[in-house]
């Protein structure tokens, strides 16, 4: 069991500022809450309500009005499928895109340089790539660009399986992986400040290498870049308790506090306001906001 790290930290020298094209947050005390909005029709966790423009719009408005730093925008899912032209994922992601850009920072999922381009043209932030800079023109994008980069762990090619994943030791290998494709950015141009990464929890693993992935999150830490983690939901969670796809929120939250506690920065959520409470809770346990009131035990005698 490794201890964990000393959570009001930035390990090896991690920027305490991270650069979201006009947005900077830093997160050296603070815990930043990326929703998640799905264009899609066939999203794993929320089936397809937000698929419509008005419907995304309204998702992601009421995700910055509940108190979330960041929302992520995305018009396919990182499940094995059948590929979407891009020209359809920029439809599904853009308009989304430049209805939100001026309520807050927002993100793009995807991993294709054109559908990154267009977002943020649009607007978006970040561009967050759950392939690794799968396609290295994806890093020239960002590059030519204000916007921030999420680099994940993840091995098959984009929408394949991965069967029977396998691994000698999942945590190094994931921190290699993270290592190379943080080279690969800055190489390309992207400054240090605007890179983010994310262990991939559930991308290409099974339950038992996210666990150990999360038990040991330290090392992915150890990288010295803001860490991102996409837990919310996801079947590990499921697995490890017992429960459908509906019932995660308790072991999603319990996984997200246990990520904060070893160094994340960044949780990307479902579950926004519930995820934000739960963040802001163990800020103020570590001291590093002040409570939102001050009442208990502090007020005169019959003024409860």
């Amino acid at each position: 069991m490794t201890d964990a790290v000393d959570p009001g930290s930035t390990r090896a020298g991690a920027p305490a500022v991270v650069r979201l094209g006009d947005h900077a947050f830093d997160l050296s005390r603070r815990v930043a809450v990326m929703a998640i909005i799905n264009r899609t029709p066939d999203s794993f966790y929320d089936r397809g309500r937000t698929d419509s423009l008005d419907a995304a719009v309204r998702a992601g408005a009421a995700a910055f009005d509940a108190g979330a730093d960041l929302v992520d925008v995305g018009g396919v899912k990182f499940a094995p499928g059948p590929p979407v032209p891009v020209e359809e994922e920029i439809a599904r992601v853009v308009p989304v895109v430049r209805e939100l850009a001026p309520l807050g920072a927002v993100s793009v999922d995807t991993f294709h340089p054109e559908v990154a381009r267009a977002a943020i043209d649009a607007g978006a932030s970040v561009v967050n790539d759950t392939t690794g800079i799968h396609d290295p023109r994806m890093a020239d994008v960002v590059a030519d660009s204000t916007a921030a980069i999420v680099v994940a762990h993840s091995l098959a090619a984009p929408r394949t399986q991965l069967p029977l994943p396998h691994y000698d030791d999942v945590v190094a290998e994931v921190a290699v992986f993270l290592r190379q494709r943080v080279a690969l950015a800055e190489e390309r141009g992207i400054p240090r400040e605007r890179i983010v990464v994310d262990p991939g929890h559930d991308l290409n693993k099974n339950t038992l290498q996210t666990l150990e992935l999360t038990r040991r999150l330290d090392e992915v830490t150890d990288l010295g870049l803001p860490l991102l983690v996409a837990l919310s939901n996801k079947d590990f969670v499921g697995e490890s308790i017992g429960r459908d796809r509906d019932d995660r929120l308790a072991g999603s939250l319990a996984a997200a506090v246990y990520c904060v506690l070893h160094g994340a920065r960044i949780v990307r959520v479902h579950n926004v306001r519930e995820s934000i409470d739960a963040v802001r809770m163990v800020e103020a346990i570590l001291g590093w906001r002040e409570p939102v009131l001050l009442r208990h035990n502090l007020r005169p005698e019959g003024n409860d």
